[in-house]
């Protein structure tokens, strides 16, 4: 079979990657498959699904929280390897052409419906009130360029090319987590800094340390590196704590195989064989060798400034506290049942607890009717990784939701389900993707060690099928691309899950630049 597809040459690229050429084929076959679309079976809503949690139990889970939390490790775990080439993709348009950008034209397109010019209108009224805008007009002033003065002409094309190159702030090159979110009177923070702010909020332990872990490109990490050199112990000794910061990459062993629409391998120009970061699924490998009894999940460009930063401490110890009860709950459950076959009414409420508070419904095929039986299926459905996700109301931002999802046996499961994991030709299930109430903000946090603190292999808990299938180009050709099973879609299909609706307040994504001029990031 390898050797229809695969020459020696390629055979020693695969090798390299420290991939098997088994793994590739498999993922050739995945594509001949197309994408493996889930069985929805209703949207998540309060009540069914999704927990709200009543006022006099929030300080309940506080007080456990905070009792609990600092004699554990709890790790904060944030992906930042995203470039922030999609945050600025408007203005990088402009700048990419080659006259003047002058106010009057733009002004005419943005008034004949250009979405583009109004995104970039916005973009240069608002330019003073980014935390950026005072490294901006250093890096421009060297040059002996006065950025007030073309601005207040309508002349942008210069601001725009010092903003994103390599002339000057090179914005359009760095990822997210180096660029500049807010202004304070004693300085800017970088998105990167205000999560080291942040975590002294709610994972400090009992000595006073923090530790977080980033996941970051390998062409960004002496950018990262040097940042938390430069600002490490100045945030030390601010907030009293002791940083612990790990990096790592997405290891190019978890790239996927691109393919021609016809599913034979895209090969460049040199004849090689085109491999791609396979998606954020490829980072369950990251999260599984971290030494942690706790961990926070949260995207890079998710943080506020200060003065919003106790909505976040509270429902971050707010979904701890969750978390820690559930596996209180878990453990109690799994002692009762290693013990022996405990009796009839035992049983029962174990699994009322499995159906009711972790959502697990079996499938009719499943062999409950005998003690064993029982017994057996609940072992398994409980001695797996917890993990609780906050969600909030659906305000139509891009991203998946939280839905029941229905397996091939019948069961159904609590799932953070994608667009591009639901069949676009199915008018019911595409019905069901929309009458979705709420939305992931991925606002996660993880307990990933079992009842004895032996930490659990995360790798047996994927859906190795849910799989992402897209149409890409790449020199002008067209290509299919394979991602892996997304780190909280896929990646979790089999962890144990429960959803709480946590407020608005504690979502403030940058997508784009222009997000930055939002009153939550002011």
């Amino acid at each position: 079979m390898y050797e229809s597809l695969f020459n020696d040459r390629d055979m020693e690229q695969i090798r390299r990657m420290g991939i098997t050429p088994d793994k590739v084929l498999s993922q050739i076959e995945a594509f001949k498959k197309g994408t493996p679309y889930l069985r929805l079976n209703r949207p998540c809503t309060i009540g069914d699904g999704i927990i709200l949690i009543r006022e006099n139990e929030l300080k309940q889970l506080i007080s456990l929280y905070e009792k609990e939390a600092p004699g554990r490790q709890v790790v904060k775990f944030v992906p930042a390897s995203g470039a922030a080439t999609r945050m600025f993709k408007t203005l990088i348009r402009f700048s990419n052409g080659p006259d003047e950008i002058q106010r009057d034209l733009v002004t005419s397109r943005a008034g004949q419906g250009d979405s583009d010019s109004r995104e970039l209108l916005v973009f240069m009224d608002g330019i003073r009130r980014f935390a950026f805008y005072e490294d901006l007009r250093a890096v421009m002033a060297a040059d002996s360029i006065d950025i007030d003065a073309l601005v207040d002409a309508g002349r942008f094309k210069k601001v725009l090319d010092y903003l994103l190159t390599d002339k000057g702030c090179d914005y359009a090159g760095l990822p997210k987590g180096l660029i500049k979110f807010h202004k304070y009177p004693d300085g800017s923070r970088t998105a990167f800094e205000e999560h080291l702010v942040e975590s002294a909020g709610y994972i400090r332990s009992e000595n006073g340390r923090c530790i977080l872990h980033f996941t970051v490109s390998p062409e960004h990490r002496k950018g990262f590196n040097a940042l938390l050199d430069r600002v490490k112990t100045g945030y030390e000794d601010k907030y009293g704590v002791q940083y612990g910061v790990g990096f790592s990459v997405q290891e190019r062993s978890t790239d996927t195989i691109a393919v021609e629409m016809d599913n034979r391998p895209f090969r460049l120009g040199d004849g090689s064989i085109l491999f791609r970061p396979a998606g954020h699924g490829a980072l369950i490998g990251n999260l599984n060798s971290l030494n942690g009894d706790i961990i926070y999940i949260k995207n890079i460009d998710n943080v506020v400034p200060d003065r919003l930063k106790e909505h976040t401490f509270f429902w971050k110890k707010v979904l701890g506290g969750c978390l820690i009860r559930i596996q209180k709950r878990i453990f109690s459950c799994l002692k009762g049942l290693f013990a022996g076959p405990g009796d009839e009414k035992f049983l029962k409420e174990v699994l009322e607890f499995a159906k009711n508070t972790l959502c697990v419904i079996p499938s009719q095929k499943h062999e409950l009717t005998s003690a064993k039986g029982l017994r057996d299926f609940l072992i398994t459905v409980l001695n797996r990784p917890v993990r609780v996700c906050g969600m909030v109301k659906n305000v139509g931002e891009p991203g998946g939701g939280p839905f029941w999802v229905e397996a091939r046996d019948g069961s159904l499961s609590l799932q953070v389900v994608e667009k591009a994991q639901v069949d676009p030709g199915s008018e019911d299930q595409q019905d069901i993707l929309a009458s979705s109430t709420h939305f992931n903000p991925v606002d996660i946090v993880c307990g990933v060690r079992d009842l004895h603190g032996k930490p659990f292999d995360l790798e047996k808990y994927v859906d190795p099928e849910a799989v992402f299938i897209s149409n890409k180009s790449k020199d002008g050709r067209e290509l299919k691309a394979l991602e892996l099973p997304g780190l909280w879609n896929g990646g979790m299909a089999h962890w144990n899950t429960v959803f709480v609706e946590v407020p608005l307040i504690t979502f403030a994504p940058v997508k784009t630049v222009n997000d930055l001029l939002r009153d939550e990031h002011q």
